[in-house]
This record gives C-alpha cells, structure tokens and sequence, in this order.
C-alpha cells in the first residue's frame, strides 16, 4: 500500500501573472458552496465537476490537485491511495481530495489506463465472488464481478481511515493537522473501472449499518462515467429498492460506449443498478436523456472484437459516418467531459 499526499496550488500560484479571479477563472468560484448544498440528483455542475476529476484521475496526485484547484479547490488537501499486487490481479488506485475549509470531500477511483495489462486482467477477471453482506432489502446474499470487488476491499481500509480523519475535523493527509470543519458532504467518483469501484463502494457503505451515522449521512451522491456491470441481476434489482442506490447512483453513458455492455452474456449474468443517463448525439450537438432501460450485456463477441476499430474510423472521411453497436472510442473520458460541460464554461482550466 502506497499513500501520497499534496496540498494544491492556490489561485495565485496558478496565475503568477494574471489577476486570481476572472469571469471565467476559477471555473466554479463558489464551488464548495455547490457542493454542500446542491439537492438535486443529478445535478449539471457536479457532474461536469466528477467527470473532470475521474478524467484527471489517470494522471498522478499533483495533476489532480492542480486541475481541481482550477475547477474551484484551490489549496485542497489530496492524498492518493494505490495499491499493486499483479498476481492478484489488484490494480486499485484512488485519490481523495478535500477542500481546504474540511467541508468537502470528493473521492475519486482511477479508470483502466489504456497501457495496464494487469488492470485490464482485472477488469476481464469475471468468475463472480458471493459477497458476505446482505443485500440492500436483506432479502439474500448476491454476487459481484471479482476483479472489481477484490480492487475495492484491497484499499477500502485506508480510504475510510482517511475519511475518518475528515469527519474528525482534521485533513486527510496523514499529518494535515486540524481543518476549520468536520466533513459535511462526500462525492464518489470514477470512470470505467473506477466508475465500477465507486459503485461497489457505495453498495458496501449503504448495506453497513455501522457508516450510516458517519458517512452514509454525509454521502450527498455517486457519479460514474462509463462503468460496466458489477451484480447479479437479482443483487442489482434489491440495489434499486434502496432509495439512495436507485437515485443517487448516477450513471453517465455516452452514445454507444462498449464497457456498459460489459461483461459479455458468454460469461454470466450481470446488470446495473441505479438512475442512467445516456448522451444522444444530435448534429454537432447532443443531449443528456435519461434512459430507463439500462444497457444489456453484449451478447456479440464480434462487436467486441470490432469495438477497437471506433478508434479509427473518426479519422478519415470514408469510415467517419459509420456507427458501432459498441465502440471503444465513445469510451474516452474526454467524451464525458466535453458532453458534460455546461453551457458558458469554457473548459476545466478555466482560462
């Protein structure tokens, strides 16, 4: 287990020679007071603000401190908590970032980076584990993907010392000291694999009667940016009899990407749970619609196979019209946060 911790710049370190405030710098000037407060799920600058960071979140601590000091935390407090055991098949990665007043904490979980063969082991990692916790109605026990729910329970201990530390008032950097705030609200974050691993955590934390009080209260919502299946079909309906897991589990999908299709219908039954959203290109533009009907597991082994090709056929005329059942470039972050971005915001650097 490897922690590293950094404190992010402040508006004035980012623009040594411009004024520290613009009409459009920060990008969210009064973001912590969003946070806290905002009441509707989901709501568009939280989402714009988790896609950022889940985006971000394949890069190291300073790079996600500096880009969420840029959205409106300037002078956070970041820890990143990574574990790496490749014959297990653990790749889990996380960065928990607060802001400097305590009030805020956002906890974000790394994706699978394109060049990791093990994370992408873990993610193939399929052979469902039966977890020990009752489902959410307590009516049975049910069973989730392996790779996803052996990467959360490999770093859930250090991540909830963390948030205990935040709770208490003090930072959650090992030695941060004491915050003017307890906790008050807490996000959860993270695309395609991460995007899994925040719904895992959230269903561990929901069903555990002992972090209700003290974090599940404070746990305003859960964004996920492309995520694949984690339950059981019949874990997945008790997870959407549970008022928080139906409608503060919001996941995002653009257009056709492939991994919310995943795992294929070969391997075993899985579904989602939670409120989804699915982005319809229209034009030069599109729109967020929510989409009732969440997306079935490939049955095609060809379109998964052929899913790679998305990558390409964009850049040349002849293959740019043509349209994949399943496509790996519908995939990439950067999708989430351009379709995410409100109308106004020039981008997540705010200048």
């Amino acid at each position: 287990m490897k922690v590293t911790d950094h404190v992010a710049p402040s508006y004035a370190e980012l623009r040594p020679f411009k004024p520290e405030r613009t009409p459009t710098f920060p990008v969210y000037p009064d973001l912590i007071d969003r946070l806290v407060t905002a009441d509707t799920y989901p709501d568009d600058t939280v989402a714009h603000v988790m896609a950022v960071c889940s985006a971000y979140a394949y890069s190291e601590v300073a790079t996600v401190a500096t880009t969420m000091a840029r959205m409106g935390l300037e002078q956070s407090h970041c820890v990143m908590i990574d574990e790496y055991v490749d014959a297990m098949f653990i790749t889990s990665t996380s960065f928990l970032i607060q802001s400097k007043d305590g009030r805020v904490a956002i906890l974000c979980y790394r994706g699978t980076p394109p060049t990791s063969l093990i994370t992408w082991l873990t993610d193939a990692n399929i052979d469902p584990t039966r977890i020990h916790i009752p489902s959410p109605d307590g009516s049975r026990e049910g069973y989730v993907h392996s790779g996803f729910y052996r990467n959360v329970r490999a770093t859930r201990y250090e991540i909830l010392n963390a948030l205990k530390r935040a709770i208490d008032g003090h930072s959650v950097r090992p030695d941060g000291g004491k915050l003017a705030n307890e906790l008050q609200a807490l996000y959860i974050t993270g695309h395609s694999l991460g995007a899994a691993s925040a719904s895992m955590l959230a269903l561990m934390l929901v069903v555990e009667p002992a972090y209700q009080q003290a974090i599940v209260s404070r746990l305003k919502a859960v964004y996920t940016f492309g995520g694949p299946m984690l339950a059981s079909p019949e874990l997945a309906r008790d997870c959407n009899q549970n008022q928080f897991l139906r409608e503060r589990v919001i996941r995002y999908v653009y257009t056709n990407d492939i991994v919310p299709q995943l795992p294929p219908a070969e391997s075993d039954p899985f579904a989602h749970f939670g409120t989804g959203y699915q982005y319809k290109p229209r034009g030069e533009s599109g729109s967020w619609q929510q989409n009732d009907a969440p997306r079935k597991q490939l049955r095609s082994l060809l379109s998964i196979a052929a899913s790679p090709l998305s990558l390409l056929a964009e850049d040349f005329k002849l293959t740019r019209r043509l349209r994949f059942r399943a496509s790996l470039r519908d995939h990439l972050p950067q999708n989430y946060v351009a379709a995410l971005t409100p109308p106004g915001v020039r981008s997540e650097f705010g200048d």
